[in-house]
């Protein structure tokens, strides 16, 4: 069995109590069958507490958070201390990943790190280059996929991750061809002609589609959809617009690199390179910095399912998401 690891994953190490944000707040931690046994299995003081916070919701359990949001494990210190106390071996599975990633096709595995985690949305945000190796581990398992469409995507991701890292485009520019070779790629996943990415050619046809597009509609978009944090509320009702950086070709390199192959499930990849795209705008719109802001945008949006699930249905129904007014945004209001 094939595995693919992003160099940025092995350098990854949580910043614990100097972490400027916490994976232990404002998530209700869903903890997994084995690990929920042990925790009311506990004797003494952490046992009794564990058991007090531990509630079943939709048929899951979960560590119910504090009335300030904060996960009733956290210490002060910030710590947790089923850790501190047991180990990282007693920790729940979702509190051990976190932020790895894992993405299991059967035959292959990759693996990466999530951007809403701080540490995390800095080594990936710092890259120049989206480097990854890959190796051989034990398993033999079938694939779970058709294999033509992931020969397809598997080819046209590598030439979307290298064509992202040509700074002879601007950063609009290059997410503008990338939207347009994602329609290419649909098409021959759909069984058209194999698709190539000219770049002149592809800015030359976004110029003749684009339509006035307005960043504020698409703000309105996000603020109907659910929201975690009050900050977050209040960075989509004031924008303060940042030029485009390099940061910006990493932050689509990572959307590309996490989310392309998934067509293989649907056989829809455009609502997946629209993901990419809109989630690029949406942060430039906002401001700041840009790896805190993309960091608070993949913790309230990446990190809800319904959220994720609202933009790719919106990537074809919202007026705010159509193709020309993306176009327009990528390519005229630089």
């Amino acid at each position: 069995m094939r595995l693919t690891t992003p160099t940025h994953y092995h350098k990854f190490q949580c910043l614990a109590s100097a972490c400027p944000d916490s994976c232990c707040k404002e998530w209700a931690v869903q903890v997994d069958p084995q690990a929920a046994e042990l925790y009311r299995s506990l004797p003494g003081e952490l046992g009794d507490r564990l058991r007090q916070v531990m509630q079943e919701e939709d048929g899951d359990t979960i560590l119910a958070l504090e009335a300030d949001g904060r996960c009733p494990m956290w210490r002060d210190d910030g710590l947790c201390r089923i850790h501190a106390q047991l180990g990282e071996a007693a920790l729940c599975d979702t509190c051990r990943d976190f932020p790895r990633l894992r993405h299991d096709y059967g035959d292959f595995v990759e693996l990466g790190l999530e951007l809403s985690c701080p540490e995390a949305a800095r080594l990936i945000l710092h890259e120049r280059k989206y480097e990854a190796a890959t190796t051989q581990i034990p398993g033999d398992a079938p694939p779970e996929y058709d294999a033509e469409a992931m020969d397809i995507l598997l080819r046209s991701r590598e030439v979307a991750l290298r064509f992202l890292e040509d700074t002879t485009y601007s950063v609009g520019q290059a997410l503008a061809v990338l939207l347009l070779y994602g329609y290419d790629v649909q098409n021959e996943l759909d069984g058209g002609e194999p698709a190539t990415l000219v770049a002149p050619f592809a800015l030359a046809e976004a110029a003749r589609l684009t339509e006035h597009g307005s960043v504020g509609d698409i703000l309105e978009f996000f603020q109907s959809l659910e929201i975690l944090t009050p900050t977050w509320r209040q960075r989509l009702s004031a924008p303060s617009p940042a030029p485009w950086t390099e940061e910006f070709r990493a932050l689509a390199r990572y959307f590309v690199a996490r989310y392309w192959l998934q067509a293989v499930s649907d056989y829809d990849l455009v609502c997946r390179v629209k993901l990419a795209v809109v989630s690029c705008l949406v942060v430039k719109a906002l401001g700041g910095d840009v790896i805190d802001t993309a960091q608070l945008y993949s913790k309230e949006i990446e990190n809800d399912a319904d959220n994720v699930e609202a933009i790719l249905d919106g990537a074809y129904t919202s007026p705010a998401l159509t193709d020309k007014k993306l176009l327009y945004l990528l390519t005229q209001a630089q």
